[in-house]
């Protein structure tokens, strides 16, 4: 089985979409411009994608009300603190940051429409690249 992508309603879709492509690397691989406005974001590497869309058949979570742990999207980072600036220059907030023995660093923020995001820096990476 292959993971294909990770789907969320949010209230601005197309919005959304346009600062995650703009401030996260991100790159919209397919769109609707009409009703319910889905966006399917890949990653830099184009492995991970994310689809978000504004669908009012299921309410809206509010998400800046629900804790981080209870989803989140995390993206490797060679620098969160660099990352960190640039984000909360762009509209997102910061919740909580963390360093470990190990050399993790990992900053956990909040997009502009609340949605939680994080910044990795992993001391032993959580994959293998060989």
């Amino acid at each position: 089985m292959e993971f294909e992508h990770f789907g969320i309603n949010v209230p601005d879709s197309t919005a959304m979409a346009n600062w995650y492509v703009e401030h996260c690397s991100m790159r919209i691989v397919r769109s609707m411009d009409s009703a319910p406005y889905t966006h399917f974001l890949a990653d830099e590497t184009g492995r991970v994608v994310i689809e978000i869309y504004s669908n009012p058949a299921d309410p809206i979570p509010e998400h800046s009300a629900q804790h981080p742990l209870r989803f989140h999207f995390a993206f490797a980072v060679p620098d969160p603190t660099a990352v960190k600036e640039k984000l909360t220059a762009a509209g997102a907030s910061v919740f909580e940051e963390q360093r470990f023995d190990d050399g993790t660093h990992l900053v956990m923020m909040r997009d502009p429409w609340g949605v939680p995001l994080q910044l990795c820096k992993r001391g032993t990476p959580l994959i293998s690249q060989s």
